[in-house]
């Protein structure tokens, strides 16, 4: 396949590369004739006079010569790259068609001295202006006999050679839009392989505790770029290194990019890592420093650091000179940390594009050029030889920070980065357990493998049941002290607002005419028949004679019948008792008037005489109208009260810039209209815009999101981005709190074939397509989260469920999955979502934590005590601990009870009064009884082992005591114990003594009656089998009398 070559982008560069020339700024000025050679050097990674190649033609063209002359353009290379040059070379007659000198191709002889082609291109050099001064790249020089008799040539024409390497590198720097494309690419296929690559690695070689060498680290970062997973979807052949990775740690540092990675193990302390990738042809660059459980101090460089390169960046702005931005930079440091001057790395950065680094545009305190729109800078900051004095170990002891991106300058505003990988501490810091507790663990492992078999088994069930205890009594300690704080902060914020007063919404009250005059001059009032003034919303109904107007919020309904010749009318209005509602009173201004209930009119179907209509016609349209007009009139209320409350937002404003970050295919929820429509999801400067295919627009304000969710597509069935709002938004004439946008990824498919279908091709190809699709889709909503996140400086922070952490409930009718967030409760694939801000959460209450139940539920109580609490019903059992350790962890009190409470009652005592409600122990209440005392919850275990170790008794029991209903079931189940505990301590005993016992307990619990006990005397001398199951009844229970003692039976 022939390569083709973009003439347009050519015509355009050059015209470029000679307007810089005629203005003849700088070195420019005193140039004749510009002269590029290019030789072939596998060596040389980046020279000028390749980086121009690439940037006129796409390609680096070996073995070739470059002339451009005032008025003509030589370029002279072997066959085949003439026939690829002819694709630019202008047909005669037009050279300067376009505004650039012709060109001329000359063919390179291989085995002749080019002789010819030399001449012919020295001749043209001396015919460029004076013909004296070429313009040159001085630095590339490559060999070989081609280039050495070009050379030579040139040398003895005698020609003044002018190095032109900072002017052309100036003219190149400010990149085009598909430039700019090329380095977003390459930016963001960095960004890909250090998070999912080498952040992965080095997680893994910290936590499994490897011993890796710098150097081979670096080598499988090289390698990773081979693999198509970490390069965002582009092809593996169009990617390379723009240098070999630079991993360092352990004391050794040297924050350049000349260095080596060297061959000493990683250091489990600061970790530096630099890494570029080049995506045809263009750089980009990215360094961050990873933190293995960093010191305070470390911390706090780390986070000036991080200042710096904020202020640097809002300093790289378009016509600013460089050594200001250097200034600027130092400024800073000079006011809070002077003693880190002298740390600091010697330069800032550098422009990059074709070639990594531009040296001539390089920000330290000398370089004078200004800063132009549309150049691309690694910029990186770093301090060296820093010192940690917690540090033990020599390599501990100094420690560097070095962090650096790729990025754009702009217009004004401060330059965007292109690698968006986050750098805050709790990103780039790895935060492991104390060695003291590891130690501790490697000890007890020691003894273990001391100990015999069978003793292993009984220390391991032992120390498996203390440290199950241990981690209860953590969780119960650490539950003790929120108890306190949560009293004490309740109190006080419930103190702090008793002096706001609560505003009473007065009701607006509904006027049909201000004024007698508005009233209407209708014939139909003047004959006593009802009208309906549409206008004002009004009824004007004869009463007794005289037109009298109601207002139709006044009416609750009307109904219409025939009855024989005649058809009644019956309007009911509202009045004190009509509705059944807690605030029926508030409606009525002065419910004390006297109201009209309802007002029935009657009408003749029958024709009069000389009358064209019916007069019950009358009544029939008013019927109709009034119908109407209350139908607009209640719609028009409902769409107040949505609007009620409304916050109004700010506009938003819009950025044309074309690289906005944007998700295709969407769908909105709540929906905008009846049906569901798909649309676009844009970012902007200050929000989102969501247009839909119809055009409906929808605008969500990054100041206006309260928890911004990311739901990925594992194990659901649509992928969300789901946005829950501090302030309500209309859209659809309702307002909405939660506003999530989704798209589905696969088909819910069930396969009516027989087994032998399962392994079929097309099922299996069908789950590799949607295997893949989940994998695309994944990849695209992370690309635009991380974009947004960049664009708004991580002010708007996307947060992941952990499915780890979910549990099933029902806070809604159906059980869905809840799964927490860093800072909520979440589930945003069902409708409605649910989502409850952790940090308004008062305490949890868990109802119904019974051992028989396989569910309970789970009662959410907020700070503002006048919110409802929310209830989350049928949690399984099994998932109580989790949530226990997860709410533990999250500071957040709970407790838990047998009952189900009535919410509404008890939030309603507390606001009524808080101060009593507090001075009673505040929600100590929902404490179960005696929790602290151990020796208690001892016995009543005991009680519970009883009870199950004793089957025979029962036994007995049902077939002999099936009639008698003597007990409660809660008797019986106190008495069990108190008999099992009789029967071991006193098994020698027989009936007779057993007896004698329980009058005696009768006695002392006065519970004797003479009833009962004749009744028992009776059944003893019945016979032994009976009064043997009777006695043993009775000594279980001490509110029962026995009859006198017995012989004994031999």
């Amino acid at each position: 396949m022939a390569l083709s070559l973009d003439r347009e982008a050519y015509y355009r560069r050059v015209k470029r590369l000679y307007g810089n020339w005629k203005k003849g700024e700088d070195d420019y000025a005193n140039v004749d004739a510009i002269v590029v050679s290019v030789g072939v050097d596998e060596e040389i990674v980046y020279a000028k006079s390749t980086a121009l190649q690439t940037w006129l033609f796409g390609y680096e063209l070996t073995d070739t010569i470059m002339v451009f002359c005032e008025d003509k353009i030589l370029f002279m290379a072997s066959k085949k790259k003439v026939e690829f040059l002819k694709q630019i070379a202008n047909s005669k007659g037009s050279e300067n068609a376009n505004g650039v000198p012709a060109i001329t191709l000359l063919v390179r002889e291989k085995n002749e001295s080019n002789k010819g082609n030399f001449e012919k291109m020295i001749e043209a050099l001396k015919g460029s202006k004076n013909g004296k001064r070429i313009g040159v790249f001085s630095k590339d020089k490559f060999p070989g006999e081609f280039m050495k008799s070009w050379n030579d040539c040139l040398s003895k024409e005698g020609f003044e050679k002018v190095d032109i390497s900072a002017v052309v590198a100036y003219t190149i720097a400010v990149k085009e839009d598909g430039e700019l494309n090329l380095m977003r690419k390459a930016a963001a296929i960095t960004s890909e392989v250090f998070n999912k690559f080498f952040k992965e690695r080095v997680m893994e070689i910290v936590d499994a505790d490897e011993k890796v060498r710098h150097s081979k680290l670096a080598e499988s970062v090289e390698k990773a770029i081979e693999e198509k997973k970490y390069l965002s979807g582009a092809d593996p052949s169009t990617v390379e290194m723009c240098y070999p990775p630079i991993i360092q740690s352990g004391g050794n540092y040297n924050l350049k990019f000349s260095v080596v990675s060297d061959k000493n193990h990683m250091h489990f302390g600061a970790i530096t890592c630099a890494m570029g990738i080049r995506y045809k042809s263009y750089c980009s660059n990215l360094v961050r420093t990873l933190m293995v459980d960093p010191p305070q101090e470390v911390q706090d460089n780390y986070t000036f650091l991080l200042q710096l390169q904020e202020e640097l960046l809002k300093e790289l702005r378009h016509g600013v000179k460089l050594c200001e931005v250097y200034a600027a930079v130092m400024d800073v440091v000079k006011k809070q940390k002077p003693e880190l001057l002298n740390k600091i790395t010697k330069n800032l950065g550098f422009a990059m594009g074709i070639e990594f680094r531009e040296g001539s545009l390089v920000i330290n305190s000398k370089n004078q050029h200004r800063l132009k729109k549309g150049m691309v800078f690694s910029i990186n900051v770093g301090f060296s030889d820093l010192t940690n004095k917690e540090g033990k170990k020599p390599e501990e002891r100094t420690y560097a920070l070095f962090i650096g991106d790729t990025v754009l300058v702009d217009e004004d505003g401060p330059a965007a980065i292109l690698t968006s990988v986050k750098k805050k501490v709790k990103n780039v810091g790895i935060f492991l357990k104390n060695e003291d507790e590891e130690e501790e663990e490697e000890e007890k492992d020691e003894a273990e493998d001391l100990l015999g078999r069978s003793s292993r088994a009984a220390a391991l069930l032992t120390e498996r049941t203390r440290n199950e205890l241990t981690a209860e009594e953590k969780r119960r300690a650490h539950q003790k002290e929120l108890a306190m704080q949560l009293n004490e902060e309740a109190k006080r914020r419930l103190t702090e607002q008793k002096g706001e007063q609560q505003i009473q919404k007065a009701r607006k009250s509904n006027v049909s005419y201000k004024n007698p005059s508005l009233m209407p001059k209708e014939p139909h009032i003047r004959e006593m028949k009802i009208y309906i003034d549409k206008k004002y919303e009004t009824v004007i109904m004869p009463v007794f004679g005289i037109a009298t107007p109601f207002h139709i919020a006044t009416i609750k309904n009307i109904s219409m019948s025939v009855e024989g010749d005649y058809t009644y009318l019956r309007i009911n209005f509202y009045c004190p008792g009509s509705a059944l509602g807690r605030n029926e009173g508030n409606i009525f201004p002065n419910p004390e008037a006297t109201f009209v209930k309802e007002i029935t009119y009657r009408a003749s179907n029958m024709k009069t005489p000389g009358e064209q209509t019916v007069p019950a016609l009358n009544l029939q349209n008013a019927f109709r109208i009034i119908k109407e007009v209350q139908k607009r009139y209640k719609t028009r209320e409902a769409e107040e009260k949505e609007k009620e409350g409304i916050v109004k937002q700010d506009s938003l404003i819009i950025n044309l810039n074309r690289s906005n970050p944007k998700l295709k295919d969407l769908y909105i929820r709540p929906n905008i209209a009846q049906k569901r429509m798909q649309g676009s999801l844009e970012a902007h400067v200050n929000g989102f815009r969501f247009t839909s295919v119809r055009g409906d627009k929808v605008d969500i304000l990054y100041n206006n999101i309260k928890h911004a969710l990311f739901q990925p597509c594992d194990g659901e069935m649509i992928i969300v981005l789901h946005f829950h709002l501090k302030n309500a938004i209309m859209f659809g004439k309702k307002r909405h709190t939660d506003v999530q946008f989704y798209t589905e990824v696969g088909e819910i498919t069930t396969d009516l074939g027989k087994h032998q279908h399962m392994h079929d091709r097309d099922d299996l190809y069908a789950e590799q397509m949607e295997r893949e699709m989940r994998h695309k889709l994944k990849t695209a909503f992370k690309n635009f989260i991380e974009k947004v996140e960049a664009l708004t400086k991580e002010e708007l922070e996307f947060e992941v469920p952990f499915r780890d952490l979910g549990f099933n409930g029902a806070p809604y009718r159906s059980t869905c999955l809840l799964q927490p967030t860093s800072s909520a409760l979440v589930n945003c694939t069902e409708w409605p979502p649910f989502v409850v801000t952790l940090d308004e959460v008062e305490l949890i209450h868990f109802e119904r934590v019974q051992f028989h139940l396989k569910n309970f539920d789970m009662v959410i109580v907020y700070k503002d005590y006048s919110k409802k609490v929310t209830m989350i019903n049928a949690i399984p059992v099994a998932s109580l601990d989790p949530i226990k350790e997860w709410l533990n962890s999250c500071d957040l009190k709970y407790t838990e009870g047998v009952q189900s409470l009535n919410w509404t009652k008890i939030m309603k005592t507390i606001v009524d009064d808080p101060e009593g409600f507090f001075e009673q122990g505040g929600w100590s209440f929902l404490e179960p009884e005696g929790e602290g005392s151990d020796a208690e919850v001892g016995e009543s275990e005991s009680e519970i082992e009883d009870e199950t170790f004793n089957p025979s008794e029962d036994e007995y029991e049902e077939e002999e005591e099936d009639s008698d209903e003597d007990y409660s079931s809660e008797a019986e189940e106190s008495d069990y114990s108190k008999e099992s505990m009789g029967s071991e301590e006193e098994s020698g005993k027989d009936w007779d003594e057993l007896e004698e016992e329980a009058r005696k307990a009768d006695r002392e619990s006065r519970y004797e009656e003479e009833e009962e006990q004749s009744r028992s005397l009776s059944r003893k001398r019945k016979g032994p089998a009976h009064s043997s199951s009777r006695r043993s009844s009775h000594s279980r229970s001490p509110g029962r009398s026995s009859g006198p003692p017995k012989k004994k039976r031999k």
